[in-house]
């Protein structure tokens, strides 16, 4: 029997926008069950569906001359003789005949690449001083052995930049008339890059100091012939970069730190240890230990031995709740990590204060799922289709928030979640799903925090890029610079900074542009992003 029709005069606003809602959901389900019912009948007949032509080469150069067309006295191409450095300025005769009248110049650019070998003999001066020892001048500035700042920033710039080999640097650069080894390039590579190191460190603690929101990331690496990983830490500002032999949240946390390497013990530490569910009396004999601040690791685990705690056979573990909460401790002392929010992938290390998840890798998990009926295939249509309608709708949200978009998102994101098809595996999965609400809808209360990590995984890339030209690091230093070095080329990037300009300016290159402090340069543009 069919339903009687609703008395929509009778109705409030509430109940109106109930009405309009439930009847959108409904709606998109019928879309997703007639698209589903279609697919199926051509199934039966045999058939493949309508063929999927792509249009010719021919026709998106017409559109896109048409489209050019249209927005040609919207759009010009912009200039860059103007921004050219003239090095050289030459005049150019012109075999004119008698009587012309001479009229100026007309002036032509060429921009040419000068690239040789330049070999200087340094005099350095040697004087036997009163108290029979001698001083000898001073390499200049930017000097690394028998090498000069301008090779260095070469190599550089190609291994780290470019994704060059060491094999194909010592090729190029013998052809180009230079001798240099293959040990002495990774010297190059590797060697005296504290700096470097330093500013990097100096990048991650601005970051986590200022930013809204970070978003990470992690993939294998290998190290020592030992299979390792790489963290990615970063968001629209910079990008930062570990390798370790850990996935483990203890590990996580002391990357955090930015490279100090204290533990520290108060009101934050004390309240992550009571979050895991450590023991009161263990949190009891912390606070009240004779110290609060530890210096470094092993100060730290002298103490919990002199307090008994490593002796303790409980679960949770009192040495690793202690340990990461003493690192969230030392995180607040620093004043990392305050009030931003941490994008991931759902990966357990990740999950620590102000989280928020990813929806595209949400919606992977319902994507993998194998279907063994009609029914199930037409019900996980269904459930994608509403999820990426629901998502779509969060980034227009994000656009222009309002606490009554606020509250309808967040009904359907229930109405979705708690929604029951009939497919027990995707309902077990949809249910799991729906714990996580606080996570997946951050963007209600913050919405400059992005919907997903594709920020990351482009970042990232970098690292498995290399891994696969090079395989993996040998030494400590090597795995350093690897790491750095990365990060400030997609930090640069992000800053609108030239890496090649980095290169030549901290290299102390003479005539190299100069670039300002990069953890200044994160901090500005993080506190742009809130």
């Amino acid at each position: 029997m069919a339903e009687s029709p609703v008395d929509i005069d009778a109705l409030d606003i509430a109940a109106l926008k109930a009405l309009i809602l439930d009847l959108l959901e409904k709606g998109v389900a019928r879309d997703a069950e007639i698209a589903a019912l279609r697919e199926e009948n051509r199934r039966l007949k045999g058939l493949n569906g309508p063929p999927n032509i792509k249009p010719s080469g021919m026709d998106k150069k017409a559109r896109s001359r048409a489209k050019a067309g249209r927005s040609a006295n919207k759009r010009r191409r912009g200039k860059k003789k103007g921004s050219l450095k003239i090095d050289e300025k030459r005049v150019v005769t012109a075999d004119a005949p008698q009587g012309s009248r001479f009229k100026g110049y007309e002036d032509y650019l060429i921009q040419d690449l000068v690239c040789r070998p330049h070999t200087v003999l340094l005099r350095r001066e040697r004087w036997l001083m009163p108290d029979g020892s001698y001083r000898v001048a001073p390499l200049p500035a930017g000097t690394q052995g028998h090498f000069g700042s301008e090779l260095r920033r070469f190599i550089l710039a190609h291994y780290h930049g470019l994704q060059t080999s060491v094999e194909r640097l010592v090729t190029l650069l013998a052809d180009v008339g230079v001798a240099i080894s293959k040990r002495q390039i990774m010297r190059l590579l590797n060697d005296s890059q504290e700096n470097f190191v330093a500013e990097n460190n100096a990048v991650l603690h601005a970051g986590l100091e200022t930013a809204p929101w970070i978003s990470v990331d992690d993939t294998g690496a290998r190290h020592q012939h030992r299979n390792g990983v790489t963290t990615q830490i970063g968001n629209d500002a910079f990008a930062w970069f570990a390798t370790s032999f850990s996935k483990s949240r203890l590990n996580f946390l002391s990357l955090l730190r930015a490279g100090h390497k204290d533990y520290v013990l108060n009101e934050a530490a004390f309240s992550y240890m009571a979050k895991l569910n450590l023991s009161g009396v263990v949190i009891a004999l912390l606070a009240g230990a004779r110290e609060q601040h530890f210096a470094d690791e092993a100060g730290w685990l002298a103490e919990l031995r002199r307090l008994g705690i490593t002796d303790m056979k409980v679960n949770p573990d009192p040495v690793r709740v202690a340990s990461e909460g003493a690192l969230r401790g030392a995180l607040s002392h620093h004043g990392l990590l305050a009030d931003t929010v941490l994008l991931s992938d759902d990966a357990g290390q990740f999950n620590i204060g102000n989280h928020a998840l990813c929806w595209v890798h949400a919606e992977r998990l319902i994507h993998k799922l194998d279907t063994f009926t009609d029914h199930h295939r037409r019900e996980k249509e269904r459930i994608q289709t509403r999820l990426w309608w629901l998502y779509a709708d969060l980034k227009e949200y994000r656009k222009m928030p309002t606490r009554l978009r606020a509250k309808q998102l967040a009904r359907r994101f229930d109405a979705l979640f708690t929604s029951k098809t009939g497919f027990i595996t995707l309902d077990r999965l949809l249910s799991r799903l729906h714990t996580k609400r606080d996570d997946l809808l951050v963007v209600r209360d913050r919405p400059h925090v992005p919907l997903k990590t594709n920020g990351s995984e482009n970042d990232i890339r970098a690292m498995v890029t290399r891994r696969k030209l090079s395989g993996g690091t040998k030494s400590e230093t090597g795995k350093q610079a690897r790491d750095t070095f990365i990060g400030f080329i997609k930090t640069c990037r992000k800053l609108g900074i030239s890496y090649w300009d980095y290169l030549g300016d901290r290299l102390n290159v003479p005539g190299a542009t100069p670039v300002p402090d990069l953890p200044g340069l994160v901090k500005q543009r993080c506190l742009e992003m809130a």
